[in-house]
């Protein structure tokens, strides 16, 4: 009979046992300040102090059915400090008398097998493990934790509700305010695809709507075509319903709208135009006098 583990090192491991599966599900340290979490710790230290009653009961029971050598080694054995024994179970070597008695009767090559007991360390690591296992399995197969496609989405729509928070209080972005970064073209293309190239066209090249790849402008309302883009998406065309007031309806956004100017930007002065020969739309208008050279930051 040996010395059970004292009530203390019990809830210490009750304890740090809650605090891990609570931080698994939660993934925060947030559970620390709900009463649930706190209503927890004091449910499991009483019932680790009701299960540590039983066991002196049990104990106190099986004591009296040690002969007396038994008992006095169990007394002595108790006198040795918890740690001291716990590191002796794990690192102690047995003397020679010690590995006489656990000796298996069987070996090789002059090698003989110990019976030993494994470390209590290594048997809790080991319960632990086969514990965490069932539990993450279980919350993997049941629940969104650790679930790489429910995370993205939680990340995905707190990045968006922020990104919304910032525009509310953010400055709006006008015609005199927009400028011109080249970082804004990829994106201004998907927004273009979205909006604008049922009318004008996959690549500005021309529809309905004109081509905007060349030099010729029905709508002249600012010096630089990036401006201009800008201006029409706010306000229309005068001269053409179809071409609505995006910003002002609320479709897209001034930050959408300085991405879309970018973009029509890059595809009329940075690059060859697309010619009707090249399946662009023919021309429609006046050529615009541009202010050549980047648009104004």
């Amino acid at each position: 009979m040996k010395p059970r583990t004292p009530v203390f090192v019990n809830f210490v491991i009750v304890v740090a046992l809650l605090i891990i599966v609570y931080n698994m599900f939660v993934q925060n340290t947030s559970f620390f300040g709900s009463p649930y979490f706190w209503a927890t710790i004091i449910i499991a230290g009483i019932m680790v102090f009701i299960a540590n009653g039983i066991g002196d009961l049990i104990e106190n029971n099986r004591f009296q059915k040690l002969s007396e050598e038994e008992k006095k080694a169990y007394l002595e054995d108790k006198k040795t400090p918890y740690y001291k024994r716990l590191w002796a179970s794990a690192f102690k070597k047995q003397s020679n008398a010690e590995e006489q008695d656990m000796i298996i009767d069987h070996g090789f090559d002059g090698i003989t097998e110990l019976d030993n007991a494994l470390p209590k360390w290594w048997l809790g690591l080991f319960y632990f493990g086969c514990i965490f296992c069932v539990v993450y399995v279980s919350a993997y197969a049941f629940t969104d934790y650790a679930h790489p496609v429910a995370e993205y989405e939680k990340e995905y729509k707190e990045q968006l509700a922020a990104i919304a928070e910032y525009e509310k209080t953010a400055p709006k972005i006008t015609v005199e305010t927009a400028k011109y970064d080249p970082a804004n073209i990829p994106e201004g293309q998907q927004l273009f695809d979205s909006n604008c190239a049922s009318c004008h066209g996959q690549g500005g090249k021309g529809g309905i709507g004109p081509n905007l790849t060349d030099d010729y402008w029905i709508n002249v309302k600012e010096q630089d075509v990036f401006h201009n883009v800008f201006w029409m998406d706010e306000n229309g065309s005068p001269n053409n319903p179809a071409m609505r007031a995006f910003i002002k309806e609320g479709v897209i956004t001034g930050k959408d709208a300085e991405k879309i100017a970018a973009y029509i930007y890059h595809i009329n002065q940075e690059i060859p135009p697309i010619t009707q020969a090249q399946g662009g739309a023919a021309p429609q208008g006046e050529v615009a006098p541009w202010v050549k050279g980047t648009p104004r930051k």
